[in-house]
């Protein structure tokens, strides 16, 4: 596979999931409002907070109003991490490699653009915000499955399921700040219906809380790390997502699982086998917003050894000298050298 059409199909699907996951954090307040009116209402700010865009959020808009922060997570074409502008990114490098994916695929991808394009979109994103995002979220899913179903499971799948799981797992972290990191009560409200509202709302915007409830019971703060960084079964879990990327990065590129060839094979097996042996409450001694800005530091680093190892530009002969050492063939440089 050409390395052109390789990393568009990478990024077609890390934007896909990265939009329906931003349509995630707008639930958590969502969710806080429609179980306790009036209690999310300040929060709208530190969502920006927690996606990393804040600086770029204050250059542009006065207030962080709700109209505000959906308006610049959902709308914005300036905001390259907006709702909008990823399902127009994801559209654009579906259209790059049409001949490489299905046409369902593309159809589908097709219509979620046209579904944001709407006259009355940003209308129904203020006025009827549940259903709108519930839309978003499933437009995502759907794709998923569309994509499961209807594409040849070689390597441009595995590229599509590597860039999705990537990006799930560090957006499931993200998630996890939104609620310890930002809306922790103060002390004496920690174990109250206060506490478990917001526990509640948390696992309701990652589609865990059924899952949470078979699994654990109770709502308790060890509980819900274990379950969403943790968890080797749950598919949203971080060990989880890291798990299976693993397995579509080894297939790439031929290699056993349990050893590397390249540098984010590397990076990503030590993640995941630190996260294999960590408990939640060494993570929670650590601090959960530490350990998940390392985390994200790290998702980061792997992100960019996939790109400069399979995507970047650079003479075959370059390419050959970089991954041989580490026993790859040379018919296997294909997609790494384009």
């Amino acid at each position: 596979m050409l390395s052109r059409v390789a990393e568009s199909i990478y990024w077609m699907s890390r934007y896909i999931e990265r939009a329906e996951n931003v349509a995630r954090f707008i639930a958590v307040n969502l969710n806080l409002n429609l179980d306790m009116p009036g209690a999310g209402g300040q929060q709208w700010l530190p969502l920006v907070v927690t996606t990393g865009d804040h600086e770029q959020f204050g250059e542009r808009y006065e207030t962080a109003s709700k109209q505000n922060v959906i308006r610049f997570l959902t709308f914005d074409r300036d905001n390259p991490n907006s709702i909008m502008s990823c399902v127009r990114a994801a559209r654009e490098n579906a259209r790059a490699v049409r001949e490489s994916i299905s046409s369902e695929m593309w159809e589908h991808i097709n219509r979620f653009y046209l579904l944001l394009r709407e006259n009355n979109a940003e209308a129904a994103a203020y006025e009827e915000s549940y259903d709108f995002f519930d839309q978003i979220r499933f437009s995502g899913q759907q794709f998923m499955g569309i994509t499961d179903a209807t594409m040849t499971h070689g390597e441009g799948w595995h590229f599509c399921r590597l860039a999705r799981l990537i990006e799930r797992a560090d957006k499931s972290s993200r998630i996890l700040d939104v609620k310890y990191f930002i809306l922790l009560p103060s002390p004496s409200d920690i174990g109250t219906p206060f506490d478990d509202i917001q526990w509640s709302a948390l696992l309701r915007s990652a589609s865990a809380l059924e899952m949470y409830r078979q699994r654990h019971g109770r709502l308790e703060p060890a509980s819900v790390v274990q379950f969403l960084i943790l968890d080797r079964e749950f598919p949203r879990a971080v060990l989880y997502c890291l798990t299976k990327a693993n397995e579509s990065l080894h297939a790439i590129s031929g290699s056993a699982i349990g050893g590397f060839v390249n540098k984010p094979e590397q990076q990503l097996g030590q993640l995941r086998a630190e996260l294999a042996y960590t408990s939640s409450q060494q993570i929670i001694e650590r601090g959960l917003h530490e350990f998940v800005d390392d985390l994200q530091r790290r998702l980061n680093a792997i992100g960019e050894g996939i790109s400069d190892t399979f995507f970047a530009m650079r003479p075959l002969e370059m390419a050959f000298q970089r991954q041989t050492p580490f026993g790859q063939s040379q018919v296997q440089l294909s997609t790494a050298a384009g």
